[in-house]
């Protein structure tokens, strides 16, 4: 409820992000690459997310600062993840300079590095979401404030720092960064789960079903974050991790944290947002997609990491000489997978249709006010 600093700079966040994005894809299409792993796109794309980023940054802070009360935790953690994704974003580009381009081994580390706490700072901000949802949707100021949340915190930003260390177990430096890692590593998703538990059991009957789709997106996020937390310790373990890097195991513990997790939260946090603006009407006109969808993308995506992980331990533990006889032996597998991926993708376009119908008034009308968060009572006494 803390007034907006710019809503023009929003927009021009939207925007930019929204073309850069597409421009990145068209990039791909046209088979245009020139950057590194996961950064495959011109870097001259860079420039506009990190003007973005800025902006984004510049805007948030400038709002939180008129709080004159304490912080509640989000507005830390979601404070820690701008800033520390512009600087991980950042250190991936320092490939660009000859001093990281010209040795191999410094490159890889400094990118699978950059990597990691670029996840750290991203989690921040999703991490942040939940527990503000948390809060609102159990009326308790006190599940953003307590020793634990603020325990999530704290190992949060130190995993964001130092977490990362698990991804490098190949390239040759010195031990103890692998043993701190393993120490170290996954510590935060337990410590979210845990949270996000005993939320649920201090709710009551009514408030776990008044907000009905954020509490049922927020309940499948914190499923996602146990299945996905004993991959995560699984591939770790050194000896494990020797066996499962560069495979598709890797690819199902990241698509677990970014699909099952963290769009899971961000979905909770986008119908929370319809029902404080518009109320009840986009369940009742949308109740049956919105539930089919609901179902289809988490079964779905519980296939489509099944069959990555079974592909990922075939391929780890392949003894033969041929690469293309190895990958037939998959083929199946990844059958699965990319009709599982088809079933993600419908799923989501039955979340995502419905509450884009509803957004777009809220996002382009021109009488959207620059207030964050839900209306006040009179305006909702007003609009009934």
């Amino acid at each position: 409820k803390l007034s907006s600093f710019s809503n023009r700079i929003a927009r021009w966040h939207f925007w930019i992000y929204l073309i850069t994005g597409l421009t990145i894809l068209g990039a791909y299409a046209l088979g245009k690459f020139g950057g590194r792993e996961y950064w495959e796109f011109p870097p001259i794309l860079a420039l506009p997310i990190f003007l973005t980023w800025i902006m984004f940054g510049v805007n948030y802070f400038i709002i939180a600062v008129k709080r004159r009360t304490a912080w509640p935790l989000y507005y830390w953690m979601w404070g820690t993840g701008i800033v520390f994704f512009f600087l991980t974003f950042t250190e991936s580009y320092l490939w660009l300079i000859p001093y990281f381009r010209e040795n191999m081994l410094r490159e890889i580390a400094v990118q699978w590095k950059s990597y990691g706490s670029l996840v750290g700072s991203w989690n921040m901000l999703v991490y942040g979401t939940a527990l503000y949802l948390m809060e609102k949707i159990s009326d308790d100021e006190g599940v953003a404030r307590s020793k634990m949340a603020f325990g999530l915190y704290f190992l949060g930003l130190f995993n964001l720092m130092f977490g990362w260390a698990h991804h490098t177990y190949p390239v040759p430096f010195a031990a103890w960064v692998r043993d701190f890692a393993y120490v170290v590593s996954m510590t935060e998703l337990f410590l979210l789960g845990k949270i996000i538990w005993d939320w649920r059991a201090s709710l009551t009957t009514r408030q776990k079903f008044q907000p009905r789709r954020p509490y049922r997106f927020l309940f499948a996020s914190d499923m996602w974050v146990f299945i996905n937390l004993i991959l995560a310790l699984v591939i770790s373990v050194p000896a494990l991790n020797l066996f499962t890097h560069g495979t598709h195991v890797i690819v199902a513990h990241t698509m677990g944290t970014t699909i099952g997790i963290n769009t899971m939260i961000l979905l909770a946090s986008v119908y929370y947002v319809l029902e404080q603006r518009v109320g009840q009407d986009v369940e009742i006109r949308h109740a049956q997609p919105i539930s089919v969808g609901f179902w289809l993308t988490n079964g779905s995506l519980l296939i489509f990491l099944a069959a990555l992980v079974a592909a990922g331990l075939i391929k780890g533990t392949y003894e033969g000489d041929s690469f293309q006889d190895m990958m037939e032996s998959i083929e199946l597998y990844l059958l699965v997978f990319a009709v599982a991926g088809g079933g993600l993708m419908g799923g989501f376009w039955l979340l995502i249709l419905p509450a884009i119908s509803h957004m777009r008034g809220l996002v382009f009308s021109p009488q959207t006010d620059d207030r964050i968060g839900p209306p006040k009572a009179e305006e909702r006494a007003a609009g009934d």
